[in-house]
């Protein structure tokens, strides 16, 4: 460092410089080499609403399959922008829905008489959908049928219609549950899953027929209006009893197949609504 005086002592210029004998070592260029054994394995898309789509199946048991809700309430919104999880059988199902399955089964809803047609309280059905909306599920000891009559209802504000998609004319011309099933598959696929569910739902009330007096017939006769928005009444009502024969035979073919519904089980990946 040098100092450099002014003549009248009052004022000094202090300059800096680097040492003559200090020279910058220069660091050798880093060489990045390009990839190797690169493969085109699957092509994977990403968005808020359907997860990750593509992934290949060895992966899939790591990645949680569904986004978030991005939906404020859980009655009149379609499945596309509704927290969904995979029941027993690999449906992808809002998960309110199946929690509302869970508490129904664990109070023994299935067997109380006349479970899916006896309506519940006005006042209790209100509050406990105001709280579903809210994100909350309720305590434990809601009336089984306001837990039933609330899941018709989410069936009956489905955007769209459950069943709506389908030709009214083919849904009339089903003579077999094998003509039934065919016709399901060209259901899109989140609705063709909600289907399956549902006629599980319904075959596991019809399985308790001895105690809740709901035969497969009764069960799809209840479900019916539910399952379809057709704004002219004559025409819903004569719709309605297709869509019950329709139903009818898709829950007697689950019936037959034997097999015990297992769809209340929610995937572990989605968190439920808080408790209070």
């Amino acid at each position: 460092m040098d100092v450099v005086g002014g003549g009248s002592g009052e004022e000094e210029e202090v300059e800096v410089g680097s040492g003559g004998d200090q020279q910058q070592q220069e660091q050798p260029p880093m060489e990045i080499g390009w990839p190797t054994d690169v493969r085109h394995v699957a092509h994977v898309t990403f968005d808020r609403f359907h997860g990750f789509q593509g992934l290949p199946v060895e992966l899939q048991p790591e990645v949680a399959g569904n986004a978030p809700s991005a939906s404020k309430t859980v009655f009149g919104v379609s499945t596309e922008s509704m927290q969904c999880s995979y029941d027993a059988r690999g449906n992808s199902v809002p998960t309110i829905l199946l929690l509302m399955q869970r508490r129904l089964y664990d109070q023994a809803g299935l067997r109380a008489e006349g479970i899916f047609r006896i309506a519940a309280d006005d006042a209790q059905e209100q509050s406990v959908r105001e709280q579903l909306n809210s994100g909350v599920l309720p305590e434990a000891g809601v009336d089984v049928h306001c837990l039933a009559g609330l899941i018709k209802a989410w069936f009956r504000e489905l955007p769209g219609g459950m069943l709506d998609s389908l030709p009214a004319a083919e849904v009339t011309r089903c003579q077999s549950p094998e003509d039934c099933a065919r016709l399901c598959d060209r259901l899109p696929a989140a609705k063709a899953a909600l289907l399956d569910w549902a006629v599980h739902l319904m075959a596991d009330v019809a399985r308790e027929e001895k105690s809740n007096k709901m035969s497969s017939r009764n069960v799809a006769m209840v479900f019916a209006p539910n399952m379809t928005q057709a704004m002219d009444p004559l025409t819903a009502l004569k719709h309605a009893v297709h869509v019950m024969n329709f139903l009818t035979m898709l829950i007697d073919r689950a019936l037959n197949h034997g097999a015990t519904s297992t769809s209340t089980s929610v995937a572990s990946h989605a968190p439920p609504p808080n408790q209070h």
